[in-house]
């Protein structure tokens, strides 16, 4: 037999060490860019409506197309959303049979969860491609401005591909990790009942009883 080497362990946890980093570097540029559109989508919102509001008090009339750049500005940051949510864990999910699981199923089912959601969302950013083409292709636009619809309906396929990519971190990391991560930098934690609140919700059954 041939005997183990002390180094082989050592070396698979540096390069799985590497390999978070790598990730965790991604993860970060792409948390830059969600934040910055979305809080830069905000601002110009509150900047805009809240001009136009002045102008409408003191100059009886407002910006023009306001409503319309409003508008686009609501698609762009949902979408964009779309994966600032997946990335923080902040999504809506169905957790009824997960939630009956633990350990390595709990982990296994995740695993495939995610995989199966950047399968779709990637699915969903192919047909947004598509769509935004035939809109390019008609060459429609806004009534007021006259601004392409292409350009803001390019927040579709954005933000699916932002999605589907952290959907896939998230996949990657429980791969690696022994520990059970929502998001890649969200770990599944569980924050235990206080002894005062299980006394209290024993004396109210007592009292109802």
């Amino acid at each position: 037999m041939t005997p183990s080497q002390p180094g082989n362990s050592d070396e698979k946890a540096e390069s799985r060490s590497a390999l978070l980093r790598v990730l965790g570097t991604i993860d970060h540029g792409l948390g830059i860019i969600e934040r910055v559109i979305i809080a830069g989508g905000v601002l110009a919102m509150a900047v805009l409506m809240s001009g136009h509001v002045v102008g409408n008090l003191l100059f009886d009339q407002g910006i023009p197309g306001t409503y319309e750049v409003t508008e686009m500005l609501i698609v762009v940051i949902t979408f964009v959303g779309v994966g600032y949510a997946a990335r923080n864990a902040r999504h809506i999910s169905m957790s009824a049979i997960y939630d009956q699981l633990s350990g390595r199923w709990r982990k296994a089912l995740l695993i495939l969860i995610c995989l199966g959601t950047a399968v779709l969302m990637f699915y969903f950013a192919d047909k947004s491609i598509d769509y935004v083409m035939a809109i390019h292709d008609r060459g429609r636009s806004s009534a007021s401005l006259n601004i392409p619809l292409w350009v803001v309906y390019l927040a579709l396929p954005v933000g699916f591909i932002l999605a589907g990519v952290q959907y896939l971190l998230t996949a990657v990391r429980n791969l690696v990790s022994d520990d059970i991560y929502r998001a890649f930098n969200e770990k599944e934690e569980y924050d235990e009942v206080p002894p005062e609140a299980e006394e209290g919700n024993g004396n109210d059954a007592r009292r109802d009883a």
